[in-house]
């Protein structure tokens, strides 16, 4: 969850892959990350298009992106979501 908009766990995970991904394929002419937006991706999941067209979508799918990393439980890691403690 980012603000009001929601989306399901696994579609997150798999834009955090195209985004980690992208990360290593030019880092020469990688800009800043918030700069960066998934959108042009061909596997990008649907349930992203509508993000697409927000201006504010590359710190959305940033933002989104970091809430994915797996090394924390993912109930609990995250302040989006809810049912911890």
């Amino acid at each position: 969850q980012d603000g009001d908009l929601k989306f399901p766990l696994e579609s997150v995970k798999k834009l955090k892959e195209l985004m980690d991904g992208d990360r290593h394929i030019n880092p020469r002419m990688m800009g800043p990350m918030a700069g960066y937006s998934p959108c042009q991706e061909k596997h990008l999941p649907e349930e992203f298009q509508p993000v697409c067209k927000r201006e504010d979508a590359p710190m959305i799918f940033r933002r989104l992106s970091l809430a994915a990393e797996d090394d924390l439980c993912e109930i609990c890691a995250n302040a989006a979501c809810a049912g911890c403690f």
